[in-house]
């Protein structure tokens, strides 16, 4: 029986020697969802990431992605997957051009000139046309990346950090570009290190140890995440904070600017530090974050000395 979801695995496990990355991985993503895959470096996303498309073979588990058994059945998944990696993988002595009627060419594209050409209008890369891909900035780099990704029409994308060293103006029109394909049906799957990211999937994920430990809406993680901030603003909140920091009780202590914020678990423990620091700053309690939650997901997971 075919699976309603566009990615449904069950007991993935994947190891590298005696390493084991992916243990008991169970993960399902609907149809034209954009789901946030998120976890410490070594967690085990990229290997998840390569497995679902096909690139890596599961040493367990099985499932099934767009319909396609992931043991049995790679090579189609392929066909009808796209992937991008965090490092720029065309070819920089081609211009834009070569490089995706290449891509097309891989994929048999019987339209391919027509493909080429509507793929280089939506990535706004019409006037680069004719220039070479190593002289792209980072952010053009990674338009054309994309483009050929989604060039042959897939129905599923896989980004492995795909941001990773853009500018913010750059990283915003690519996802609004995601949001657009999503828009049209395409189911991605993305991992990030930027909370702004995650926060515009529709659903996240946080892995560590190779296995999933929370998933839900951003709301729902950080409403489930039991962590506790409060706020205060003034002068010396430089010191406050360095002080905080040493104290076991405490998740984070971040300065913005004038403000400092302090986040833990504890109400009780919180606030009998924030006492103890001294000072005349004015702590209120505000809703958490989701990068609070992500610290105190990191620590929590943190191996004991």
């Amino acid at each position: 029986m075919t699976s309603a979801f566009a990615i449904d695995v069950r007991n993935l496990r994947k190891s590298f020697g005696a390493r084991r990355v992916v243990d008991g991985l169970n993960l399902q993503v609907a149809p034209g969802e954009i789901c946030g895959f998120l976890g410490a470096n070594g967690s085990g996303k990229t290997t998840t990431i390569r497995m679902l498309c096909g690139l890596l073979t599961p040493d367990a588990g099985e499932g099934e992605c767009l319909g396609f058994d992931v043991v049995r059945e790679a090579p189609r998944i392929r066909r009808e997957a796209g992937y991008m990696t965090q490092h720029f993988g065309l070819y920089e002595d081609l211009t834009v051009f070569e490089n995706l009627d290449f891509v097309a060419s891989v994929y048999e594209m019987p339209d391919r000139v027509e493909a080429v050409a509507e793929i280089i209008a939506r990535m706004g890369l019409s006037d680069r046309h004719d220039q070479l891909a190593g002289t792209l900035s980072g952010g053009w780099k990674q338009r054309l990346a994309l483009a050929a990704c989604v060039l042959h029409r897939p129905k599923l994308l896989l980004l492995d950090e795909p941001t990773a060293g853009v500018d913010v103006k750059a990283r915003r029109e690519f996802w609004d570009l995601i949001h657009d394909l999503a828009i049209e049906g395409l189911t991605v799957l993305v991992s990030t290190h930027y909370m702004d990211e995650a926060e515009r999937c529709k659903r996240i994920i946080y892995l560590s140890n190779g296995h999933v430990v929370v998933q839900g809406t951003p709301e729902e993680v950080i409403d489930g995440s039991g962590v506790i901030t409060f706020e205060a603003t003034g002068e010396n909140i430089g010191t406050v904070a360095q002080r905080l920091r040493t104290m076991p009780d405490i998740i984070g202590a971040a300065v913005f600017g004038r403000t400092l914020r302090v986040a833990g678990t504890d109400e009780a423990a919180l606030r009998r530090a924030i006492q103890s620091v001294g000072g005349n700053l004015d702590f209120h309690p505000v809703e958490p974050r989701l990068e609070d939650v992500f610290i105190h997901l990191l620590v929590r997971d943190e191996p004991s000395s």
